[in-house]
């Protein structure tokens, strides 16, 4: 029996990377396990509710739909028996993912408020695993929050002039100012930061016009995805 995944592959950095900058600069627990697996397969149900939803292979994607939920509501409700505030940033959620759902009975799912609505959902998830190890949000975890939404958003842009909007010029404008001013930005938090940014602005500009596969691109992107991650938990753990 073939998996039903999600076929948006850079939304994996998305899943992964707020999740475990939080649960690693805030306080790794054991809670964060459970945490993880329920949220892992929450994400993968969401792709075939919304082919169904769409009415592509309904019962097919209705089936991967349980599939994934069932088990992922038995491990977030492990989570909420020792930590039931996670249950407030589930609902927190609730207004973005109907906004997916918006745009996916649309069948426009590429446009920016949806890519920004899910980016949204992705930095909640990176608050409830702070909270789950600290047992609060301070400026630590809003920081964390702020960097994550700033980074893939950059990323949404830049992946968008180079697929779908490649010869819109207004739009890569956008993207080199937004670039230039969220490397700006990281001086008047910390200077160090603009390692973590740096790398997204070289690409943004060095790589637009150039002939890239599917595959490149997203090979490019794990690559500064790992030095962003990897950057801000050296910057917060110094």
């Amino acid at each position: 029996m073939k998996l039903v995944l999600p076929k948006q592959h850079g939304a994996w950095a998305m899943l992964l990377i707020p999740f475990l900058l939080s649960a690693f600069i805030g306080n790794a627990s054991i809670l964060h396990i459970p945490l993880f697996l329920g949220w892992l397969l929450l994400y993968l149900s969401t792709y075939p509710l919304l082919m169904a939803i769409k009415k592509k292979k309904p019962s097919l994607h209705w089936k991967w739909f349980f599939y994934y939920a069932f088990p992922a509501l038995l491990f977030l409700i492990i989570v909420l028996y020792y930590h039931f505030p996670l249950f407030y940033f589930g609902v927190s959620l609730i207004p973005f993912f109907l906004i997916n759902i918006y745009f996916a009975r649309q069948k426009n799912e590429r446009a920016l408020l949806n890519d920004i609505s899910a980016i949204i959902v992705f930095c909640i998830a990176g608050l409830a695993s702070y909270h789950v190890g600290v047992e609060s949000i301070d400026r630590t975890a809003w920081l964390l929050f702020m960097f994550n939404f700033l980074f893939f958003v950059g990323s949404t842009f830049y992946v968008k002039t180079m697929i779908r909007e490649k010869n819109n010029r207004k739009y890569l404008f956008i993207s080199w100012g937004y670039h230039i001013i969220a490397v700006v930005g990281m001086l008047f938090i910390n200077p160090l930061l603009i390692i973590a940014f740096i790398p997204s602005l070289f690409r943004a500009f060095y790589f637009y016009g150039k002939s890239l596969s599917i595959m490149k691109l997203g090979i490019y992107e794990i690559i500064n995805s790992a030095l962003f991650f990897f950057t801000i938990l050296l910057v917060f753990l110094k």
